[in-house]
């Protein structure tokens, strides 16, 4: 006879190796530091012009370089995939309830990004002229 409760045990790896959704959990999660990079990266261009316009421009030019670009680049693809899976999960996070009907997910969904989309739009005319 069993003296304790069985344990299932598993590797640190297997458990978001072993399903899809476990690995894009994952990859949300990761994009989440590459957002942190680039926000210190954007302060320490704040820095740099806290420091005059040479320093300001060596920045600049460092983000203007090949590699600032790719970066760059890279940044706004994790960007858009963070955006894009907690914009689709938000559901699940902000169910709202009006008595006893629940709001369809595609309304959270599409207000989400409709809201993205005018904050966009906003701030691309703001800074265009």
């Amino acid at each position: 006879m069993n003296e304790g409760p069985w344990i299932h045990r598993i590797s640190r790896r297997q458990w978001w190796f072993g399903a899809s959704r476990y690995r894009r959990y994952m990859m949300r999660e990761l994009t989440s530091l590459f957002l942190g990079t680039y926000a210190i990266t954007l302060l320490v261009g704040l820095w740099r012009l806290s420091q005059g316009a040479e320093a300001f421009n060596a920045w600049l030019a460092a983000m203007h370089s090949p590699p600032g670009v790719v970066f760059s680049v890279l940044m706004l693809m994790a960007a858009l995939y963070h955006s894009t899976t907690w914009f689709n999960v938000t559901p699940k996070a902000m169910a709202l309830r009006f008595g006893a009907y629940k709001l369809p997910d595609a309304i959270i969904i599409g207000a989400h990004y409709g809201a993205w989309l005018l904050v966009s739009v906003g701030v691309y005319l703001f800074f265009r002229s």
